[in-house]
Protein backbone atom coordinates (compact mmCIF):
# COMPACT_ATOMS: atom_id res chain seq x y z
CA UNK A 1 0.00 0.00 0.00
CA UNK A 2 1.24 3.82 -0.53
CA UNK A 3 1.82 6.29 1.45
CA UNK A 4 -0.02 9.55 1.41
CA UNK A 5 2.65 11.51 0.42
CA UNK A 6 3.98 9.06 -2.75
CA UNK A 7 0.15 8.81 -4.04
CA UNK A 8 0.73 12.74 -3.79
CA UNK A 9 4.03 12.49 -5.65
CA UNK A 10 2.91 10.15 -8.31
CA UNK A 11 -0.59 12.02 -8.88
CA UNK A 12 1.51 15.42 -9.27
CA UNK A 13 4.13 13.42 -11.70
CA UNK A 14 1.14 12.10 -14.19
CA UNK A 15 -0.46 15.65 -13.73
CA UNK A 16 3.05 16.95 -15.12
CA UNK A 17 3.49 14.71 -17.90
CA UNK A 18 0.15 15.66 -19.46
CA UNK A 19 0.64 18.97 -19.48
CA UNK A 20 2.75 19.96 -22.73
CA UNK A 21 5.59 22.64 -22.43
CA UNK A 22 4.52 26.01 -23.78
CA UNK A 23 5.43 26.84 -27.39
CA UNK A 24 8.54 29.04 -26.77
CA UNK A 25 7.90 32.54 -28.78
CA UNK A 26 9.09 35.77 -29.11
CA UNK A 27 7.07 38.79 -29.03
CA UNK A 28 7.44 41.97 -31.61
CA UNK A 29 5.00 44.69 -30.90
CA UNK A 30 2.10 42.41 -29.74
CA UNK A 31 2.66 40.06 -32.38
CA UNK A 32 3.94 36.48 -31.38
CA UNK A 33 6.23 34.65 -33.48
CA UNK A 34 7.01 30.66 -32.49
CA UNK A 35 10.98 29.91 -32.32
CA UNK A 36 10.85 26.81 -34.89
CA UNK A 37 8.04 25.83 -37.07
CA UNK A 38 7.75 22.48 -39.50
CA UNK A 39 6.69 22.66 -42.43
CA UNK A 40 6.02 19.85 -44.79
CA UNK A 41 8.34 17.93 -42.48
CA UNK A 42 11.14 20.07 -42.65
CA UNK A 43 12.14 22.34 -38.79
CA UNK A 44 13.06 25.83 -39.23
CA UNK A 45 14.13 27.79 -36.55
CA UNK A 46 13.90 31.73 -35.95
CA UNK A 47 16.88 33.47 -36.70
CA UNK A 48 15.61 36.80 -35.66
CA UNK A 49 12.61 39.11 -35.60
CA UNK A 50 12.07 42.63 -35.85
CA UNK A 51 9.80 46.11 -36.16
CA UNK A 52 9.86 47.32 -39.69
CA UNK A 53 9.13 51.68 -39.35
CA UNK A 54 8.34 53.48 -42.36
CA UNK A 55 8.97 57.17 -41.62
CA UNK A 56 7.42 57.48 -38.20
CA UNK A 57 4.89 54.50 -38.30
CA UNK A 58 5.21 50.96 -37.14
CA UNK A 59 4.46 49.16 -40.54
CA UNK A 60 4.54 45.68 -39.67
CA UNK A 61 6.81 43.16 -37.53
CA UNK A 62 8.52 40.28 -38.72
CA UNK A 63 10.68 37.20 -37.89
CA UNK A 64 12.53 35.37 -40.48
CA UNK A 65 13.57 31.48 -40.52
CA UNK A 66 16.43 28.54 -42.15
CA UNK A 67 15.78 24.73 -41.95
CA UNK A 68 17.84 23.71 -39.38
CA UNK A 69 21.35 22.02 -40.67
CA UNK A 70 22.19 24.89 -43.18
CA UNK A 71 24.77 27.63 -42.59
CA UNK A 72 23.24 30.60 -40.81
CA UNK A 73 22.37 32.93 -42.22
CA UNK A 74 22.12 32.25 -45.67
CA UNK A 75 19.24 34.86 -46.75
CA UNK A 76 19.90 35.01 -50.40
CA UNK A 77 20.95 31.07 -51.19
CA UNK A 78 19.00 28.93 -53.64
CA UNK A 79 20.08 25.64 -51.42
CA UNK A 80 18.94 26.99 -48.32
CA UNK A 81 15.15 26.58 -46.90
CA UNK A 82 13.72 29.63 -45.66
CA UNK A 83 10.97 31.49 -44.45
CA UNK A 84 9.57 34.56 -44.02
CA UNK A 85 7.03 36.13 -41.97
CA UNK A 86 5.53 39.76 -42.23
CA UNK A 87 2.43 40.93 -39.63
CA UNK A 88 0.68 44.08 -40.89
CA UNK A 89 -0.55 46.99 -38.87
CA UNK A 90 -2.09 48.76 -41.56
CA UNK A 91 -4.26 48.14 -44.69
CA UNK A 92 -2.80 47.79 -47.93
CA UNK A 93 -4.23 47.09 -51.01
CA UNK A 94 -2.68 44.01 -53.56
CA UNK A 95 -2.03 46.66 -56.32
CA UNK A 96 0.15 48.42 -54.14
CA UNK A 97 1.97 45.43 -52.97
CA UNK A 98 3.16 44.58 -56.43
CA UNK A 99 4.06 48.25 -57.16
CA UNK A 100 6.11 48.18 -54.07
CA UNK A 101 7.92 44.77 -55.20
CA UNK A 102 8.02 45.47 -58.60
CA UNK A 103 9.89 49.30 -58.22
CA UNK A 104 12.26 47.77 -55.25
CA UNK A 105 13.70 45.02 -57.18
CA UNK A 106 13.95 47.38 -60.34
CA UNK A 107 15.82 49.78 -58.03
CA UNK A 108 17.58 46.43 -55.67
CA UNK A 109 18.84 44.48 -59.71
CA UNK A 110 20.87 45.38 -62.66
CA UNK A 111 18.79 46.18 -65.97
CA UNK A 112 19.36 42.41 -67.02
CA UNK A 113 18.80 40.51 -63.77
CA UNK A 114 15.64 42.54 -63.94
CA UNK A 115 14.74 42.23 -66.80
CA UNK A 116 14.97 38.19 -66.66
CA UNK A 117 12.74 37.93 -63.63
CA UNK A 118 9.79 40.29 -65.24
CA UNK A 119 7.88 37.44 -66.42
CA UNK A 120 7.85 35.53 -62.90
CA UNK A 121 7.62 38.64 -61.28
CA UNK A 122 4.67 40.08 -63.18
CA UNK A 123 2.72 36.08 -62.57
CA UNK A 124 3.96 36.26 -58.67
CA UNK A 125 2.81 39.74 -58.17
CA UNK A 126 -1.20 38.79 -59.68
CA UNK A 127 -1.23 36.86 -56.41
CA UNK A 128 -1.46 39.37 -53.44
CA UNK A 129 -4.15 40.16 -51.87
CA UNK A 130 -5.02 43.33 -49.60
CA UNK A 131 -4.39 42.93 -45.96
CA UNK A 132 -5.88 44.73 -42.94
CA UNK A 133 -4.04 44.90 -39.86
CA UNK A 134 -3.25 41.72 -37.81
CA UNK A 135 -2.91 39.83 -41.33
CA UNK A 136 0.18 37.74 -42.24
CA UNK A 137 2.07 37.21 -45.04
CA UNK A 138 4.79 34.10 -45.24
CA UNK A 139 7.05 34.15 -48.11
CA UNK A 140 8.54 30.99 -48.28
CA UNK A 141 11.53 29.16 -50.35
CA UNK A 142 11.96 24.92 -49.42
CA UNK A 143 14.71 24.09 -51.64
CA UNK A 144 12.88 24.14 -54.32
CA UNK A 145 9.44 25.99 -54.69
CA UNK A 146 8.39 29.42 -53.72
CA UNK A 147 5.45 29.78 -52.04
CA UNK A 148 3.57 32.79 -50.59
CA UNK A 149 0.64 32.85 -47.93
CA UNK A 150 -1.63 34.88 -46.65
CA UNK A 151 -3.09 33.99 -43.16
CA UNK A 152 -1.69 30.05 -43.80
CA UNK A 153 -3.79 30.11 -46.90
CA UNK A 154 -1.16 29.17 -50.18
CA UNK A 155 -1.22 31.94 -52.86
CA UNK A 156 1.44 31.03 -55.10
CA UNK A 157 3.29 28.13 -55.17
CA UNK A 158 6.36 27.49 -58.64
CA UNK A 159 9.56 26.42 -59.17
CA UNK A 160 11.30 30.15 -59.28
CA UNK A 161 14.66 30.16 -57.32
CA UNK A 162 15.92 33.34 -59.02
CA UNK A 163 12.46 34.97 -57.92
CA UNK A 164 13.23 33.55 -54.73
CA UNK A 165 16.44 34.79 -53.94
CA UNK A 166 15.33 38.41 -55.60
CA UNK A 167 12.21 38.50 -53.33
CA UNK A 168 14.02 37.37 -50.14
CA UNK A 169 16.67 40.60 -50.78
CA UNK A 170 13.91 42.96 -50.40
CA UNK A 171 14.37 42.43 -47.00
CA UNK A 172 17.54 40.71 -46.21
CA UNK A 173 20.13 41.29 -49.36
CA UNK A 174 22.95 43.91 -49.47
CA UNK A 175 20.58 47.23 -50.38
CA UNK A 176 17.28 45.99 -48.35
CA UNK A 177 14.42 48.46 -47.57
CA UNK A 178 15.96 48.88 -43.88
CA UNK A 179 19.64 48.01 -42.84
CA UNK A 180 18.33 47.71 -38.98
CA UNK A 181 15.44 45.84 -40.35
CA UNK A 182 17.44 42.92 -41.78
CA UNK A 183 19.93 42.90 -39.34
CA UNK A 184 17.19 42.43 -36.48
CA UNK A 185 15.92 39.62 -38.99
CA UNK A 186 19.42 37.97 -39.45
CA UNK A 187 19.93 37.90 -35.17
CA UNK A 188 22.92 40.58 -36.06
Amino acid sequence: MLKPQRCWIAALAATLMLVAPPALSVEVEGVKFEEAIEVDGKRYTLLGHGLFRYMVWDAYAGAYYQAEGFPRPAPQSSDVPRRLALDYFHAIKAADFAEVTRDTLSDQLSEAEFSALTTALDDFNTHYRSVEPGDRYVLGWDGQRLTLALNGETLYDKAEATLANALFGIWLGRNPLGEGFRDDLLGR
